[in-house]
């Protein structure tokens, strides 16, 4: 890329200021939520003794995974050497940063006592998964933190490649854990299988791009910087092998589930019988998630259009969330089976039943609040340091860079 400047977005026009309002707006209902649930107890969720992770764990993984994948667009300039996305590492790296405190925020909050964090960094069981993620998650922010230090500041160019090396196994070894932590439950028929690790994996690196095309979008509209075809040409196709990528994973999860006779309950209630779950998973995932995507990305009548990429982004969007809220929610939903072979009796505290789940107006709250804190460290992060190229034309781009 020659002559590539950045520059800082100027905040004087009306949606900056209604991006910042809106944000604010959504932070206030998020903390106000938490000391609802504080105050009450979580007795006014929908959550209960048999589903403790609720809708807020979906928005708060959801982030985190998010976060892990869009740092990708740098490690693709850094790691890989393609000086094709070199302009668009800064955005990338400082993406990272903002989702994932946006999620860890919506977990803290979600604890019901914040204060309990405190024993959890200070006391660690090693055999526990959660308490490894806690490590990588500091860990991830302050690697992404240096990472891009060493991008923006010219004096440290030469370390920006090793940085960017760290980083990116960080990210793996992070979305790893994340993953880990349902592969790693075997109470839970829905969970407990290996391919959990790399199908988050591949969930990140979907999730993460198209929050990064629709933020890039967004900031190439505030900033009128000049966005060719070209540009988003590269971007556009690894989205679809991406969306393609997890829809691989999502189908031996699913393949293994069906070769043990012992997970054929799981599955005929995910894939059949589980109500909103099959739903979400048929209509959300499935449909919207990766078949709409993929058209609107390779049809020769969509295939150029930036409607139909942003679209093909959202979608993708609102398919990795359905599937989140399958797996982390419709798993816990599906009863324990305590004494597998035995003759189960129920009891009052249903027994062999299938859990019910109504996310409340506080779950809701509390999780958007941690898309509204991303997106306002996102918008105030841009607004005082340069980010945003100052131009992305096909004009400005090296011939041989052109996808």
């Amino acid at each position: 890329m020659k002559n590539v400047t950045f520059c800082i977005i100027e905040g004087k026009s009306f949606a900056f200021y209604g991006g910042i309002i809106v944000s604010v707006f959504f932070i206030l209902l998020g903390l106000f939520a938490a000391y609802n649930m504080e105050h009450h107890g979580h007795i006014i969720t929908g959550m209960n003794n048999q589903i403790v992770w609720g809708i807020p764990h979906v928005f708060a993984i959801f982030l985190i995974l998010a976060a892990s994948g869009v740092l990708n667009v740098a490690s693709i300039s850094s790691v890989f050497r393609k000086i094709f996305y070199h302009p668009l590492a800064r955005l990338s790296a400082l993406l990272a940063i903002t989702l994932l405190i946006g999620g860890l925020s919506v977990l803290v909050l979600d604890l019901g006592r914040p204060d309990r964090l405190v024993v959890a960094m200070t006391s660690y069981n090693f055999k526990s998964i959660f308490a490894w993620n806690i490590i990588l998650y500091n860990g991830f922010l302050l690697v992404c933190t240096v990472y891009l230090w060493f991008m923006m500041q010219r004096s440290m160019q030469r370390y920006y490649p090793t940085a960017g090396l760290i980083a990116f196994t960080w990210r793996l070894i992070l979305t790893t854990g994340t993953g880990s932590i349902f592969g790693f439950l075997v109470a839970r028929d829905a969970y407990q299988t290996a391919i959990m690790a790399p199908l988050f994996i591949a969930l990140s690196l979907s999730l993460g791009l198209a929050i990064f095309i629709l933020v890039l979008l967004i900031d190439c509209w505030e900033t009128k910087c000049s966005l060719g075809e070209g540009i988003l040409i590269r971007p556009k196709k690894l989205l679809g092998i991406l969306i393609a990528g997890v829809f691989y994973f999502v189908l031996v999860y699913h393949m293994t589930h069906l070769y043990f006779t012992g997970r054929h309950g799981v599955e005929y209630f995910i894939l059949a019988n589980g109500g909103i779950y099959t739903v979400l998973f048929w209509g959300g995932y499935m449909f919207l998630g990766t078949i709409l995507p993929l058209l609107l990305l390779y049809h020769d009548r969509f295939t150029r259009s930036k409607a139909s990429i942003t679209t093909a982004a959202l979608l993708t969007l609102i398919g990795g969330f359905s599937l989140l809220y399958v797996i982390i929610i419709g798993g816990q939903a599906y009863p324990l089976e305590i004494f597998p072979g035995k003759e189960i009796i129920s009891s009052s505290f249903i027994d062999n039943a299938v859990h019910s789940y109504t996310p409340s107006i506080w779950e809701i709250m509390l999780g958007v609040s941690g898309i509204a804190i991303s997106a306002f460290l996102t918008v105030m992060a841009v607004r005082i340091l340069p980010f945003m190229p100052r131009s992305l034309a096909d004009t400005d781009v090296d011939e041989v860079f052109k996808g």
